[in-house]
């Protein structure tokens, strides 16, 4: 199948950068210029995104794909997030998508997430061509937004996702996005200790408070701090 190679090599350029792809990013280069349909425009993109990547250092490279894909969901790769969030529908989804897999004859490893686009990518490959585009093509439209945000940050990785969204025979387009309130960072940040509390003695942070002592009754003697 002409398809399955450049689309292993698409696969490969979307997971985190290691020496090892770089070593072999001609041949990689080379064999994404044959994932079929691709537009010239398209094209000419994926050519400048092996030129960053060859020229840049590889610790800046994994520098600059945590930065990318890692801090927030509008550009997550774990496509289902964009569906589902973190609820319980998507564990499902996670689930039936294990069992598309197994049943195509593909095994992840522990620590792979079926939703992964690398992982999608890889297992598109081992379809027969218009199987594999229909697979894709059922999510261009959380592709579109993942490209969109990326072409707002004049991000190099946009023209990977372009690539496969053309393969799959979809329109690539910008769409309106949702404003990103916050980071995934900023979600999981604990909020200052007593910060803000309405309790007695906390309303007013960082200003002096009047100490109040209360006489213990019966029920709290004898227990322990």
């Amino acid at each position: 199948m002409k398809h399955s190679i450049p689309l292993r090599a698409l696969s490969v350029l979307l997971q985190y950068p290691e020496p090892e792809v770089i070593s072999h990013l001609s041949e990689i280069s080379q064999a994404l210029q044959d994932i079929p349909k691709l537009s010239k425009k398209v094209k000419t993109g994926l050519d400048s995104f092996a030129g960053h990547i060859q020229s840049t250092d590889i610790y800046e490279l994994q520098e600059e794909y945590v930065e990318c894909f890692d801090r927030g969901r509008a550009t997550s790769l774990h496509l289902f997030e964009h569906v589902h969030g973190d609820s319980r529908e998507r564990g499902q989804a996670m689930v039936d998508l294990l069992q598309t897999y197994k049943d195509g004859g593909m095994e992840l490893s522990a620590n792979e997430l079926p939703d992964h686009l690398s992982v999608i990518l890889e297992f598109a490959s081992t379809l027969p061509i218009e199987q594999s585009k229909q697979f894709i093509g059922e999510m261009a439209h959380i592709l579109n937004a993942v490209y969109s945000t990326l072409v707002g940050r004049n991000n190099r990785y946009a023209w990977l996702i372009a690539a496969a969204i053309e393969f799959s025979g979809e329109k690539v387009k910008i769409v309106e996005l949702k404003i990103e309130e916050k980071s995934m960072d900023e979600e999981w940040e604990e909020p200052p200790a007593f910060d803000g509390c309405s309790t007695r003695g906390q309303s007013k942070p960082g200003e002096e408070q009047t100490l109040h002592f209360v006489k213990p009754t019966k029920e709290l003697k004898g227990v322990q701090p």
